[in-house]
């Protein structure tokens, strides 16, 4: 009996060994990582903007005051990407109808953690050819990868797509704009449009180079309405049918639905809306962050399957205040309401806050798929002065 009872417990001890080892074969035979994305929608410049980061003592301007609440988002992520819906095109600074921003925007958007912006869309010619040559000089000057227009047909074979690299994961970045509002694209230059031609060439060659994901950043759809139009849903599906695993869209200035297609690996969101601008009406004062997390398996060096592992937003408002400053803060929409409206001060702002994140949650909740609110980002507040207190109702 006593031998039996040996026998049977030195065999037990045989596979737990057997099982150790097969499982050390096989953690080592694969190795996973994972990379945090967020997308933001259109980086604005309107008139009001501009006057709010003057400094006059300095004759200078600073934006980073606008950011500072939301800036753990983007400096959280590993890649976060927008659409810089301007042009850097020098003085005289102007907002709508014809946009060009000071430097010190762009250099700001670096500084809070944006890994790459976009720039095809209908504003990018605003100042002409200067304007479009002037904003790839500066974005270059500040190190800040971008694509969707370029200064001539040799730098977009050269720098097209455009590729991100990060945590041993390769990205495919593509670009286009439905048009550039009537004004023609200077000679020589070229902005990137959608043109299916194109995009069919362009996502061809992005697979060639063979990475991880190809990511199509679209500026499309109708303004001000809160669904996808059936141009924008055909367009998804021609993306992903030719390789893109994400589409992430802008240009309507209100949010539209996400989509988390689970069995195929693929995701859209439709428009991001403003991630800061100077509009003010329902549901143009603020927008969502898109917050993916990609998963990597590397099942040897030449062997890798690369999924998406999660997907979330983030809702954010702006908020401008009422004081002499009338100055603006991009605000992130927390679980705890209390603590968000730290930031909001006044009733009246108070209000449009709730009203936002109600419309917001609303149709999210209706309409995305398998995209929930995110949970777990830092929710750091910088030890900087708070809004000033409101004194008087916005103007509608």
């Amino acid at each position: 009996m006593q031998t039996h009872t040996s026998n049977f417990q030195c065999r037990l001890t045989q596979i737990a060994v057997m099982l150790l080892f097969i499982t050390t074969l096989a953690a080592q035979a694969q190795d996973t990582t994972r990379l945090s994305l967020l997308f933001a929608g259109d980086v604005m410049g309107h008139g009001t903007q501009i006057a709010a980061a003057y400094e006059p003592a300095t004759k200078s301007y600073d934006y980073t005051s606008c950011f500072q609440y939301v800036k753990p988002y983007i400096e959280g992520a590993d890649l976060s990407i927008a659409n810089l819906e301007v042009t850097l095109g020098g003085s005289p600074y102007t907002g709508y109808p014809q946009f060009s921003s000071p430097d010190a925007l762009a250099r700001t958007l670096k500084e809070i953690g944006f890994d790459a912006l976009v720039t095809a869309n209908n504003h990018c010619v605003d100042r002409g050819k200067k304007g479009l040559e002037r904003t790839v000089m500066m974005l270059d000057s500040f190190n800040i990868p971008h694509t969707g227009t370029f200064v001539d047909t040799v730098t977009r074979l050269n720098d097209s797509p455009l590729i991100l690299q990060k945590n041993g994961f390769t990205l495919a970045l593509l670009n286009y704009t439905y048009g550039t509002n009537g004004i023609a694209v200077p000679k020589s230059n070229v902005v990137n449009l959608l043109d299916t031609a194109i995009m069919h060439r362009d996502l061809a060659k992005a697979k060639e180079l063979h990475p991880d994901v190809i990511i199509v950043f679209t500026h499309w759809g109708i303004e001000y309405q809160s669904l996808p139009n059936k141009v924008q849903k055909d367009l998804t599906e021609f993306c992903f049918k030719h390789g893109a695993q994400l589409v992430i869209g802008a240009h309507p200035h209100v949010i539209q639905p996400m989509e988390w297609r689970k069995d195929k690996n693929q995701f859209v969101a439709y428009s991001l809306g403003n991630f800061v601008s100077g509009q003010r009406k329902r549901y143009t004062d603020g927008g969502a962050m898109a917050y993916l997390e990609l998963k990597k398996i590397q099942y040897k060096p030449d062997s890798a399957i690369t999924t998406i592992d999660s997907a979330a937003y983030a809702l954010q408002w702006v908020h401008r205040t009422v004081d002499a400053q009338k100055d603006y803060y991009v605000i992130p929409v927390l679980a705890d309401e209390a603590k968000a409206l730290e930031a909001v001060k006044g009733e009246v702002s108070k209000a449009a806050y709730r009203t936002f994140v109600s419309d917001s949650k609303l149709l999210y909740n209706k309409h995305n798929k398998d995209v929930p609110p995110l949970k777990g980002l830092p929710r750091h507040y910088a030890e900087l002065p708070p809004p000033a207190e409101e004194t008087v109702p916005p103007k509608p």
